[in-house]
């Protein structure tokens, strides 16, 4: 792996991509003091969960009696891990659980594949189980993969985007269980996005796979409260609701920060990068890249089309990215990897990288359209809206969010 950083580039993250994903690393942790839940508005830096917390994966007395005698399916990926490092799949086997399938979202059941990669099925290695992708053009469990089953279990560690593919999988399964008559267990994990609310709110007609449900970019729910809330306000095919029962989290602090053991996907490396990846991702719907193909995925940014203002990195293939966007060329923009952390969606490389880039037309690509969900911010950006005016216009919309996301709140 080629990459070239100029001055005031950093070397953390250097060693990120030595190994497979599939391997648990430990993500640099940050000092955080107390704040309260902000809606877009900068806020003071966050302190660790309580000593005593667990996720609901570690909550298992919870959930153990409830699938005993019982024939299970597990949709998870390399982030479904208890606090001792074990995974849930080989746990429940350990403890004389009959699991029949696994399940796997983008990127696979170990996490190794690129964003939008054709997952294919296969075997566990270590358990023998059968995988069954729900990516591509098997987003959903058919009857037929779910033949047999009488209760499926659903544990992977959101990051609380609207964009992030996790919940949009979560929305296929909760549909299949509820039409082919199979309980769901969510076990509940942190957002490490929990306290914010903000961005656009997803208008209908921009609906994919990448925004399915009239939510902001961050919603400021758990997992398992986003599936209330999905099973809540009948958002599923034809306003059909699961048996849904979520396994809360124990002790968990909404307003703390959460250190990921596990990269929750491949170009999400470290905490940094998740912290801005909500303000990032914009960029994936332009000719900016964000640092896919260098070891500081979504904590850079650049292009060849931008100004050399002094940073510049060149893409190369990787674990993460086997088709880099600008592949091999020079691309100059900014180093983002050892700046404070975000406690709102900044807009404010965005619109730097389009007010400077050489041909604006060629700026925006189809797909921003999907991610923003809505084309207004497209246009705004391109009227010359300021971030504050931008944000502005988001208000209403949040508001209206936050009277609907009340009623779904477990913490």
């Amino acid at each position: 792996m080629i990459v070239s950083f100029k001055k005031h580039s950093s070397l953390i993250g250097l060693l990120f991509f030595i190994v497979s994903c599939s391997i648990h690393k430990t993500l640099p942790t940050k000092n955080t003091t107390p704040h309260k839940t902000v809606t877009g508005i900068q806020s003071h830096i966050r302190p660790s969960q309580p000593t005593d917390f667990k996720t609901g994966a570690d909550n298992f007395e919870s959930y153990l009696p409830l699938l005993k005698d019982k024939k299970v399916g597990v949709i998870s990926n390399q982030t479904g891990i208890l606090t001792n490092g074990t995974h849930l799949v080989d746990f429940l086997v350990a403890n004389q659980i009959n699991v029949q399938k696994i399940f796997a979202p983008e990127h696979g059941f170990r996490g190794t594949a690129d964003a939008g990669e054709l997952i294919i099925d296969g075997k566990d290695a270590k358990t023998g189980l059968s995988i069954i992708s729900l990516y591509g053009s098997n987003k959903k469990p058919k009857p037929e993969q779910l033949e047999g089953i009488d209760i499926l279990i659903f544990d992977i560690q959101d990051v609380g985007a609207r964009f992030y593919t996790y919940i949009s999988s979560l929305h296929y399964v909760m549909e299949a269980c509820a039409e082919n008559n199979i309980p769901l267990l969510v076990l509940d994990r942190p957002n490490p996005n929990g306290f914010i609310i903000d961005g656009p709110v997803l208008e209908k007609e921009f609906s994919s796979f990448v925004g399915m449900h009239p939510v902001p970019v961050l919603y400021g729910m758990t997992i398992g409260e986003y599936a209330q809330m999905i099973n809540g306000e009948k958002w599923l095919k034809d306003e059909v609701q699961c048996n849904l029962n979520v396994i809360p989290c124990v002790h968990y602090d909404r307003n703390a920060s959460y250190h990921f053991s596990e990269r929750p996907s491949p170009n999400l490396p470290n905490d940094q990068a998740i912290n801005l990846y909500a303000s990032l991702c914009f960029f994936e719907g332009t000719n900016v890249s964000v640092g896919r193909g260098t070891d500081k995925q979504f904590q850079i940014y650049g292009s060849p089309f931008l100004p050399n203002t002094g940073f510049s990195f060149t893409p190369e293939p990787n674990l993460g990215a086997k088709e880099p966007m600008h592949k091999g060329a020079i691309c100059y923009g900014e180093d983002l990897s050892t700046i404070e952390p975000v406690n709102q969606i900044e807009l404010k490389w965005l619109i730097k990288a389009y007010n400077t880039t050489e041909d604006k037309t060629k700026f925006f690509i189809p797909f921003f359209t999907k991610l923003a969900g809505t084309n207004t911010l497209q246009r705004q950006i391109e009227e010359g809206f300021s971030e504050r005016k931008i944000k502005k216009s988001w208000k209403t919309g949040l508001d209206q969010f936050k009277e609907i996301r009340k009623k779904y709140l477990l913490y």
